[in-house]
């Protein structure tokens, strides 16, 4: 059999993968193979904004994790989830396009990582941004990203914001821009009433070149090594194990769990830890699968005595028909939404620091316990860490590919966390108690007005913190012990090795991290392009 060579090796097809893709296949010169384990993007389900919680229920989609027992949340057992289709993520995401604060990109600069300030990224958001206004000193106008604000049209979510101002919060109408904090309307990558994840807006364009090449159900399971220099990957596809070889580097796109596994899987990482499951290391490095941490978050819910929410919607089989054949014919109405028009992001004031450490969603729906819609009117506040200072970390079970591995987040470890987010609900239940909220307000129903108490919000905290499917950091940049790549994104210790995803960020963003997994690998793409 021929040996199959290509220019470079792209694992996983999502975020940051398919930007990739587009970006070095653009120079003919070179040949490009991207490898999915998931399989392709055509199902309608994917583009239809309004469902995209039912994504995340099928398997076929999505990668579905169990984390080890949380000793901080009553042992309890929870379920995380990542992206398995072209696009990744950002094909079953809630389509949130909030790139943080910029506080926190200064910050990967002062570790020691040259070129990551906020001023340096800037320009590779912009790069792949094409918002609906146009281009400004913040925004990209035309790049592939379709990026759209929304219109706060529901009457809960306006008095949510009214209620905010009057109890003496800031308004942004674009967190994105000059002012990241305050309450105001979301942008979205929802353009035309449909989804534009990075599937549609990179790879699809990309897809017709003839040196760019795709698999779709191909799970790299290691790497391939002459020496110290990564030359290529072995991958499973219908059974059949294949290999692939990169004449210039391979580069991990997997994900925050799927790239540290298979940094381990290939015996890079921490050798007491590999030899234990079985894994002969190639090369001691101590981070990988360390530094792992996500957003996590509770909610607050009001019932509310007006048939106003979104429930409406959902009140009968022929409302329900209506909204389909609206979207249907239209591609407008509710479906062309994706439920979270109103947002802040907030300061808790909890001592440590003084940054953006909250993010409230206001869902004009009552969500169930395991994500379902309850029968009745009402809100579901959602109240995010988006600066936690608890840290995990990832494990092998075993050197079998196919197992899972041990994700250990240690939620809530750090005490200054569970601080940050009492404080988050006390603003919330301020908001909610302020004269332009009167006429929405029922009664709160999650907590509940009897859970008041430090001990209460502890142990409602424990029943009901669950993570935000955002989890970073396990392949973290920076020139520590703890370090896995430089801030070129090249893994410390070997040649032909690069990761661009979500597990570099040496910390999390205070927004959904999937604008800047995007800017990352925007700014990747041109690392790799300038030094060939």
């Amino acid at each position: 059999m021929s040996r199959l060579e290509y220019d470079y090796i792209i694992v996983g097809a999502g975020s940051a993968g398919c930007v990739l893709a587009n970006r070095l296949s653009a120079d003919q010169g070179c040949k490009v193979l991207v490898l999915e384990a998931g399989g392709r993007d055509r199902t309608p389900l994917i583009h239809i904004p309004a469902i995209w919680t039912m994504l995340m229920e099928r398997e076929r989609y999505g990668w579905h994790y169990q984390t080890a027992p949380q000793k901080n949340l009553n042992d309890r057992v929870l379920f995380d989830l990542r992206g398995k289709v072209l696009g990744g993520s950002s094909s079953i995401n809630g389509m949130v396009y909030s790139r943080g604060a910029p506080e926190i990109f200064d910050e990967w600069a002062r570790l020691g990582n040259a070129g990551w300030s906020y001023a340096e990224v800037l320009p590779h958001f912009k790069r792949a941004e094409g918002n609906e206004h146009g281009e400004n000193e913040y925004h990209g106008g035309s790049g592939p990203l379709r990026v759209t604000r929304a219109q706060i049209t529901s009457p809960v979510q306006q008095a949510w914001i009214e209620a905010a101002k009057q109890a003496g919060y800031p308004y942004s109408d674009d967190h994105n821009g000059s002012q990241p904090e305050g309450f105001g309307p979301s942008e979205r990558t929802i353009f035309r009433g449909r989804r534009c994840s990075t599937a549609v807006a990179y790879l699809k364009p990309a897809r017709d070149r003839s040196n760019l090449f795709v698999e779709t159900h191909a799970r790299v399971t290691k790497l391939l090594f002459d020496g110290l220099r990564v030359i290529g990957v072995e991958y499973v596809q219908h059974s059949e194990v294949k290999r692939a070889y990169a004449t210039t580097e391979v580069i991990s796109s997997g994900g925050t769990f799927q790239s540290a596994q298979l940094l381990m899987l290939s015996g890079i990482g921490d050798a007491d830890h590999l030899r234990q499951v079985g894994v002969e290391p190639i090369l001691d490095l101590k981070g990988v699968g360390q530094n792992l941490h996500d957003h996590v978050g509770t909610q607050v819910q009001m019932s509310c005595p007006r048939p106003v929410t979104d429930y409406k919607y959902m009140s009968s089989p022929l409302t329900m028909a209506k909204i389909g054949m609206r979207y249907l014919f239209t591609r407008g109405g509710p479906m062309a939404g994706n439920g979270t028009d109103a947002v802040a992001y907030l300061r808790s004031g909890a001592p440590g620091h003084a940054e953006l450490d909250l993010k409230f969603y206001l869902i004009p729906l009552m969500l169930g316990e395991t994500g379902g819609i309850l029968p009745q009117h009402g809100v579901t506040n959602l109240v995010i860490l988006s600066r936690p200072e608890s840290r995990g970390e990832l494990k092998l079970q075993s050197a079998d590919p196919f197992a899972q591995p041990l994700i250990d987040a240690n939620y809530l470890s750090h005490d200054r966390d569970r601080d940050a987010l009492k404080r988050g609900v006390g603003l919330v239940r301020e908001i909610f108690q302020q004269q332009a909220y009167d006429r929405f307000r029922g009664q709160e129903v999650i907590p509940g007005s009897d859970c008041t108490s430090e001990a209460d919000l502890d142990c409602f905290f424990r029943e009901t913190i669950n993570p935000n499917f955002e989890a970073v950091g396990t392949c973290k940049m920076g020139h520590d012990a703890l370090a896995v790549v430089n801030d070129k994104l090249q893994v410390h210790g070997v040649d032909g090795l690069r990761i661009v995803d979500a597990s570099v960020m040496p910390r999390i963003t205070s927004g959904d991290p999937n604008a800047t997994v995007i800017m990352i690998a925007e700014k990747a793409a041109e690392f790799i392009r300038g030094q060939a």
